[in-house]
């Protein structure tokens, strides 16, 4: 009797890019069956890039989910836009991810304009099938008039439908990305799901608190930055947060009447920090106004945003 060959480890890149709101954050944590991107229907939320990592017996993919490609005006969303398109190069396979419950915008005509020629990988993700997707071939349709070919005759491009909310073909982009991975060694530990350095990853879970607490009331002109994090003992952890926004009037809503929303975000997220880090968490958050942040250069890079 033979043995049967055994599949060798594949191993390789994956970029998840779109406009924003087209779920690349919910998909991301869907795949990896863990929190690792933060999520909310406000545009940009997503502003660097996050790391997911899976792996099986199969292989490791690293997929990043980029932030939301859209007309960046300040420095912040020209970073947004660049961070997103840089990540294309180098990977091995692209996801190409649509929202079928919203008509083609301007955006995804310049996305499908920038992919076209890279001799990449293409997985069209018909993402949100669950939610009425009335749009599905109008994303067919803007892949055809730009590659001037019909989307069976394009090399190396798969159409998918999915859902992220609710698992829709998971299993089936997995099985597609795997196929277009090289072979070679994992780049990270089997049991590494994300990257993202831990000051970020702290930011991310309040900005999001005050995101779903706020809701369109605060636009994305919010930031947090980390300023402190020490161990008050070996049960306690103390961190400072400062929550930037542009005009007073924003810091009214953030901190809410009686300083009730802000103790709410601050409820929320320590709740959230002492499951990452599991540890107690002394939060302790303060709100300043400095009008124009997204265009001060030393404090995006303080940020972590790379603005070359």
């Amino acid at each position: 009797m033979t043995k049967k060959k055994k599949n060798k480890f594949r191993c390789g890149m994956v970029s998840i890019v779109g406009r924003p709101n087209v779920g690349k954050s919910t998909l991301l944590n869907r795949v990896l069956e863990e929190k690792v991107a933060i999520v909310s229907k406000v545009p940009q939320t997503t502003r660097n890039q996050v790391r997911g990592i899976y792996t099986d017996e199969r292989g490791q993919i690293v997929f990043i989910d980029t932030p939301g490609l859209h007309v960046g005006r300040d420095k912040l969303g020209k970073f947004m836009n660049k961070a997103a398109y840089e990540t294309i190069r180098g990977t091995d396979c692209l996801i190409h991810l649509t929202d079928t419950s919203e008509p083609v915008g301007k955006e995804e005509e310049d996305i499908v304009g920038r992919l076209i020629g890279l001799n990449i990988p293409v997985i069209l993700g018909l993402n949100k099938v669950d939610l009425k997707p009335k749009f599905i071939h109008e994303y067919i349709a803007l892949w055809e008039r730009v590659s001037g070919k019909p989307v069976t005759e394009l090399k190396d491009f798969v159409v998918l439908p999915l859902s992220g909310n609710e698992g829709t073909n998971i299993d089936k982009l997995l099985d597609v990305v795997f196929e277009y991975l090289p072979e070679g060694p994992a780049l990270y530990p089997e049991d590494t799901v994300c990257d993202i350095p831990q000051k970020m990853v702290m930011a991310d879970i309040i900005r999001e608190k005050l995101f779903a607490i706020l809701r369109q009331e605060i636009p994305y002109a919010v930031a947090v930055v980390i300023e402190n994090v020490e161990a008050k003992s070996k049960k306690v952890m103390h961190i400072q947060a400062m929550i930037l926004v542009e005009r007073e009037s924003q810091k009214q809503i953030v901190i809410g009447k009686g300083g009730a929303n802000l103790k709410q975000v601050g409820t929320e997220a320590r709740r959230e920090l002492e499951e990452l880090l599991e540890n107690k968490v002394f939060l302790e958050l303060f709100v300043k106004t400095k009008k124009s942040w997204r265009d001060d250069d030393s404090l995006l890079q303080e940020m972590g945003y790379y603005l070359p």
